[in-house]
């Protein structure tokens, strides 16, 4: 007679910390990621731009709230870009990240990495959303101060 199936146990793969490694696309995330990259160059030099274009308008005479209007774009611009400037860091090492892990792993990657595309992009979109927002906003008062 046979002895019972051993039951596996839970907790032993577990404890050794193993990294789940996955078969991904890497030329596509990759590719993602400079199409990333470009847009947050594009969108940094038009709020570069935009910015310069704030300055001059301030240099005309405003009223009160056109003023308060001009500081509060002002600080939008520049948080703004260093939020670009921080993502397409970001984006960067991460890209960097996938191009090393592909060589040690034979073409795979962790889970972990994945799970970090897929935060960046996340955060990409919600930027992408609060600077139309911004471009909006600025559109708007453009077109009341002239």
């Amino acid at each position: 007679m046979l002895p019972p199936p051993c039951k596996p146990v839970n907790n032993f793969l577990h404890h050794l910390n193993f990294k789940i490694m996955v078969q991904a696309d890497i030329p596509q995330l990759s590719g993602e990621c400079n199409t990333w990259r470009e847009t947050l160059r594009q969108y940094r030099d038009e709020f570069t731009k935009d910015k310069s274009h704030l300055q001059h308008v301030a240099s005309q005479p405003l009223s009160k709230d056109q003023l308060q209007q001009v500081e509060h774009l002002h600080n939008q611009f520049h948080i703004q870009l260093i939020n670009i400037h921080d993502l397409k860091q970001a984006i960067k090492a991460h890209d960097r990240n996938l191009s090393l892990e592909v060589a040690v792993h034979e073409g795979s990657l962790s889970k972990d990495t994945l799970t970090n595309h897929e935060s960046l992009l996340e955060q990409y979109q919600s930027l992408g959303k609060t600077l139309q927002e911004l471009r909006e906003e600025f559109s708007g008062f453009l077109d009341k101060a002239q």
